[in-house]
């Protein structure tokens, strides 16, 4: 296949490939071996375009292709206990699970399960790639940052932590443009257009000593001014975890582990994905448990006590960007919906979502037939509707 598939693979999916980054680290299952970067390139650059068949039996085991780091869950377990099942039509959620190629589907009121169902042969056991879910993951490292004294605040410029951007399309950029993607800096992120960004990203060659998105990003031109347009670009979520690292001197496997999953008691170890500088690609590609994305819902739905600062998912999770979708917008990596809503969502049908005024929260694993799809889109937000509506009585 051609370099631009790879690229837009790692783009979308956080797939790297040079040297001895094949070498995983802390885990056992990764298969590629190091120096094997012709393997990894050739597995990367076909991620998008798996049948059926590979995405059912990879996207529970991507440690198994791919390089990473890993998330260490503690010994303290978040407890979801049973609550009184979701009355739903059982006929309907069979449906719309066969319909969207769902593995996993999770239901939380009041902290407790309402409704959790498997298939595709995954359990509760495993584990489930989450695509650009992970960015919402991202947005919560800055605000744990912030609340650490790492980050003053959102309103710094993306400069102080990553100086090599001074003199480019991100100069005056703060870290909250960075966060609602309105840096005003041009991108494409157009998967079938070999020439656009998200496609070119990782195929130049890269200095040593240079991280990878950083040596590309900072050689884009400003399109528009800082603050006035909204325009999805995973460049800069992988931007974010650059300038998370940077200011904690951590890597962001690390300060997740540290921040959320051990205090907050994931009940699994995670894995996260690297790049070619051997760093998590923040804006893609970790591995979790059903349930434990639903905890991390969970702990967003709840404020995040003692990580983040006070009001800080509250601001995360509203709209500051209109994306042009009536009563839709983007927050600080969290898509905001109507109702008051709030989510996180990656290619192939990655979901959770979360209803303020009632406490649920909704979690969702699933390899849909394309990567991405609008009237899947639609019929899932439309299904997600229902159990909101179902899970408030």
């Amino acid at each position: 296949m051609k370099n631009w598939l790879l690229a837009g693979a790692l783009a979308l999916g956080s797939f790297a490939g040079q040297g001895a980054l094949a070498q995983a680290v802390q885990s056992p299952d990764v298969k590629i071996q190091a120096g094997d970067s012709s393997g990894l390139r050739k597995v990367g650059a076909e991620v998008l375009f798996w049948s059926q068949a590979q995405r059912d039996a990879n996207f529970p085991h991507m440690e198994k292709l791919f390089p990473g780091h890993i998330v260490k869950a503690g010994t303290k377990v978040h407890p979801l206990p049973a609550g009184k099942p979701l009355a739903f039509p059982d006929a309907d959620l069979d449906a719309f699970i066969a319909q969207q190629n769902v593995a996993g589907l999770i239901v939380l009121k009041n902290g407790k399960i309402v409704l959790e169902r498997y298939a595709r042969g995954y359990s509760q056991q495993g584990r489930w790639t989450s695509f650009s879910v992970a960015k919402s993951f991202t947005s919560s490292l800055v605000g744990a940052a912030i609340k650490d004294g790492y980050i003053k605040s959102v309103g710094e410029p993306v400069t102080k932590y990553i100086p090599e951007l001074a003199g480019s399309g991100y100069d005056g950029v703060t870290i909250a443009q960075l966060l609602t993607m309105t840096s005003g800096v041009k991108w494409n992120e157009d998967y079938t257009d070999a020439k656009s960004d998200v496609a070119r990203m990782f195929l130049e060659p890269v200095p040593a000593g240079e991280d990878p998105t950083v040596y590309y990003m900072k050689k884009l031109p400003r399109e528009t001014a800082p603050g006035s347009k909204w325009v999805y670009k995973t460049g800069e979520t992988n931007l974010i975890g650059v300038l998370v690292m940077r200011a904690t001197h951590k890597p962001l496997a690390t300060y997740l582990s540290e921040k959320i999953w051990k205090p907050y008691g994931m009940e699994q170890d995670a894995f996260w994905m690297v790049d070619p500088s051997e760093h998590e690609v923040s804006g893609c590609c970790l591995s979790v448990s059903l349930r434990d994305y639903a905890r991390m819902g969970q702990f967003a739905l709840e404020g995040g006590k003692g990580v983040v600062s006070p009001g800080w998912f509250r601001e995360s999770t509203s709209a500051h960007a209109d994306i042009g979708k009536p009563g839709f917008g983007y927050g600080y990596q969290w898509w905001a919906y109507p109702e008051g809503r709030f989510g996180a969502q990656g290619i192939f049908g990655q979901t959770i979502r979360v209803d303020p005024k009632t406490k649920v929260v909704i979690a969702i694993s699933a390899a849909a037939p394309k990567a991405s799809d609008d009237a899947y889109g639609k019929a899932r937000t439309e299904f997600v509707n229902r159990l909101f509506e179902a899970a408030a009585h």
